[in-house]
């Protein structure tokens, strides 16, 4: 990158050389010129003229070059010129030119000054009038001398040439070089907005990934816990109003327990934004719990639901994205077997094949049209619905893949398939701790 800026940076000092070098020689060559004039004897008329005509050829080239450097500069500074010099550059060449002209009719002197002349005729004007321009001052410079001296000599002929044709080459490498660097100059500007715009689009992205992790957790955890306190708030009242006291306190327990584990795992959500790590026992243990604590809150709220767990294969320690891919997806479908199936009995199959994790969640309630839950393609308006959206995000970040199959009348079934981590990677390669990690899952299996 320091490469990419130094080169443009290089050229322009190059630049800025050359156009010091053109107004340092000009004056120079105005100096030498006034010099011999007052060298030669005694002034007449005509020298107070040219003297006259060389301090107004000097004011005027000084303001042309200063209004067009603050111009070129942004036009900083409260005394600022607003010198355009498309608009304005022709006319101070065509003041200065004419004054050189009557000068040199004055005296032979001012012949030098052509050369930085071709300089700015060349700078200043499109191609072919700039030499056409040259050619006429070439022309001018090498009559005046033959006008002055009364005689024609080789000389008078060849320097103003040599001249000429070494202002037309310098004048091309210059404009070559000018363009050059607007070039790099005009791509380097570009790259720093692309890497701003890169760089914006990039904490974007990251913003809207965190929004969908803190969503899928809240989901999971604090908004299951807080529905089913709803629920059971509301079973809680239906039986106050029947009389039936002994129920009423079986729901509050029920509510009071529900809301010190939805407790426990706000803090612990906080803990896991923290970056701390979390206990809370094996994988196994978790989803077995799980299991138990979606069948004690069926049983509370007068449902008939049998929820087992089943463990296929020699478990495997596993990383800690996928504990929490895995369990927040039983804990999620569960939920929602609670809430929407109506079923009597849910099975919970965790299996280890090969370098595969598989997990299959059956039930066999009403079940529905995976077409139409498709169709919705997102969580409703009063942010429901968000169960299957976040299992799914969680398994294809993982790269796994989940299954619906569901039938109306005949039950549903969510088949998870993980590809596992190669063994010397995991869990090494993998964050031990990551924002949303597995906390105890005890009464976790809310929708």
């Amino acid at each position: 990158m320091s490469a990419e800026l130094d080169r443009p940076r290089a050229g322009e000092r190059v630049l800025r050389v050359l156009r010091l070098a053109l107004h340092v020689g000009f004056a120079l060559l105005l100096a030498v010129a006034v010099g011999r004039m007052l060298l030669m004897g005694p002034l007449s008329w005509v020298s107070f003229l040219a003297l006259l005509l060389s301090a107004v050829l000097a004011a005027v080239y000084v303001i042309g070059t200063v209004a067009e450097k603050r111009a070129s500069d942004g036009g900083r500074g409260r005394r600022a010129l607003r010198f355009d010099p498309e608009r304005h550059g022709l006319a101070w060449l065509g003041a200065v030119t004419g004054l050189w002209a009557v000068l040199l009719v004055l005296s032979p002197d001012f012949s030098w000054l052509a050369f930085p002349l071709f300089f700015l005729q060349l700078h200043l004007l499109p191609l072919r009038p700039a030499l056409l321009a040259v050619t006429v001052t070439t022309a001018a410079v090498v009559a005046a001398q033959w006008a002055h001296a009364g005689e024609f000599h080789a000389a008078m002929l060849l320097g103003p040439l040599i001249g000429a044709g070494f202002a037309v080459i310098m004048a091309l490498a210059y404009q070559a070089l000018y363009a050059e660097v607007t070039n790099q100059r005009e791509a380097l500007d570009e790259l720093h907005r692309t890497r701003a715009e890169l760089a914006r689009s990039q904490r974007e992205q990251g913003v809207l990934e965190e929004r969908g992790r803190l969503a899928r957790e809240i989901h999971d955890t604090l908004a299951q816990g807080l529905a089913s306190i709803v629920l059971m708030s509301r079973s809680a009242r239906a039986s106050l109003d029947a009389g039936n006291l002994e129920t009423v306190r079986e729901r509050l327990g029920t509510v009071e327990e529900t809301a010190a584990e939805n407790l426990a795992e706000a803090r612990q959500f906080v803990r896991n934004l923290r970056g701390s790590e979390n206990g809370g026992g094996s994988l196994v243990d978790r989803l077995e719990r799980a299991c138990r604590s979606v069948q004690e809150r069926a049983a509370a709220q007068g449902q008939e639901l049998a929820c087992s767990f089943r463990l296929e294969g020699v478990p495997a320690a596993l990383p800690a994205p996928y504990e929490v891919a895995v369990l927040r997806a039983v804990q999620a479908t569960l939920a929602n077997v609670l809430q929407h199936a109506s079923a009597s009995r849910a099975v919970v199959t965790l299996a280890f094949v090969g370098r595969d994790v598989t997990l299959d969640i059956f039930d066999d309630g009403r079940g529905f049209d995976p077409a139409v839950e498709r169709a919705r393609s997102g969580p409703r308006h009063d942010g429901s619905g968000y169960g299957l959206i976040s299992i799914a995000d969680r398994v294809e970040a993982l790269g796994g893949r989940m299954d619906l199959e569901s039938v109306p009348g005949e039950g549903t079934a969510v088949g998870i398939r993980l590809p596992l981590p190669d063994a010397r990677q995991a869990p090494a390669d993998l964050p031990a701790s990551v924002p949303g990690q597995v906390p105890d899952a005890g009464g976790q299996g809310r929708g």
